[in-house]
């Protein structure tokens, strides 16, 4: 049973993808792909986890990333990991993210829509 539990530990505090487009909503979603100069327009919310961590593998690095300690290699790879930890937590949200796909639609990502609602 310990095992179990920290394994579900390990897997939600991973999937930072997943906590953004599912938990934190859309606004959050749309203010970190737009700080990060995404080039997605829409998330859609079924497997949001995985396709968030895409939009951020794709995003255009900072202007400093060759002089940035927090830019480079070790960031795709964290970002691929995210990619597994997300694809299982996106599964686990499977039931909830399909309600809210057909309710809600797609997470569009627009400054318009955050800086609206802050």
């Amino acid at each position: 049973m310990k095992h179990i539990a920290l394994l579900a530990l390990s897997l939600s505090l991973g999937a930072c993808g997943n906590i953004v487009t599912v938990f934190q909503g859309d606004i959050a979603t749309s203010k970190q792909l737009l700080d990060h100069k995404s080039s997605c327009g829409a998330v859609p919310r079924v497997y949001s986890g995985v396709m968030f961590d895409f939009c951020m593998l794709y995003a255009t690095p900072p202007q400093d990333a060759d002089h940035n300690p927090n830019y480079g290699p070790g960031q795709v790879t964290g970002l691929f990991i995210d990619l597994a930890f997300s694809g299982v937590m996106d599964t686990v949200v499977l039931p909830y993210t399909i309600y809210r796909q057909s309710a809600d639609g797609s997470i569009e990502i627009s400054r318009r829509n955050w800086k609206r609602e802050s």
